[in-house]
């Protein structure tokens, strides 16, 4: 993006299997009712954080290529505090705190969509960490010259309905 463009808001658009489930999954998430709902589309405008969010009804058997989708937020209070929200909306939550994720130690909770679309709101609190630390949301750590596996994360595969499922083969951002 060039120097002189001003950004208004990030854009997603998800494709979602059933759009009223994630109308009202959203409506919930976000705390705001949908700008525009037509058949098969819904769009939220979320003013914190910007986000223009559009759905858009769509047959699909799996989540496809999206990894997730987050809100990186000032501190772990404010990680808390939405988790608390969420929990007393009804929406199911994980937390991982204290954890390695994407070379830096993070707190963050987790909620899944009705589609499988991951959300997570965290904080970063110490950021670069070395790369001989491990990923712990879910990849291996081979030596370069050898190819030997030097750690795996202990993150595993779990029945857990927000849990972020991610194989040990993959990254975690």
């Amino acid at each position: 993006m060039k120097n002189n463009v001003t950004a208004l808001k990030a854009h997603l658009s998800l494709n979602v299997k059933n759009i009223e489930n994630s109308i009202k999954f959203y409506q919930k998430l976000f705390g705001i009712e949908p700008s525009k709902v037509r058949q098969g589309y819904a769009k939220f405008d979320v003013q914190n954080p910007p986000l223009n969010l559009a759905l858009n009804e769509f047959s699909h058997d799996e989540r496809g290529a999206l990894s997730h989708l987050g809100i990186q937020v000032a501190s772990t209070e404010d990680v808390l505090a939405t988790k608390e929200y969420w929990e007393q909306i009804g929406l199911s939550t994980r937390a991982e705190m204290q954890t390695n994720c994407c070379y830096a130690l993070q707190d963050k909770v987790w909620v899944r969509d009705p589609d499988g679309n991951e959300w997570e709101v965290f904080v970063v609190l110490e950021d670069n960490l070395m790369q001989s630390d491990p990923c712990e949301c879910g990849s291996k750590l081979v030596e370069e010259n050898t190819g030997e596996v030097i750690a795996e994360s202990c993150c595993v595969f779990e029945s857990n309905p927000v849990s972020i499922n991610r194989s040990l083969e993959t990254s975690c951002c």
